[in-house]
């Protein structure tokens, strides 16, 4: 269940940057890191990688978008 929750915020997340075009590179830099792998591997959820909160409102002003955004179709 949890593991879902944490997808579906990689899924919308990834959503939104794609509809902002801005590549994973791209985001990065705009909230202060240097390795894309942090955008990476949370996305899509692998290897127990995942958004902590700190990442999550850094990302909402960076793409300009309320950070409940990132919540959005979690059942």
């Amino acid at each position: 269940m949890f593991i879902n929750f944490l997808w579906q915020v990689g899924e919308n997340l990834k959503r939104i940057r794609k509809e902002k075009k801005l590549s994973q590179l791209q985001l990065v830099l705009m909230i202060g890191n240097k390795s894309v792998g942090l955008i990476s591997t949370a996305e899509i959820c692998i290897n127990d990688k995942h958004f902590n909160l700190e990442h999550l409102h850094k990302i909402s002003q960076a793409l300009e978008v309320d950070i409940c955004e990132f919540f959005k179709n979690i059942s």
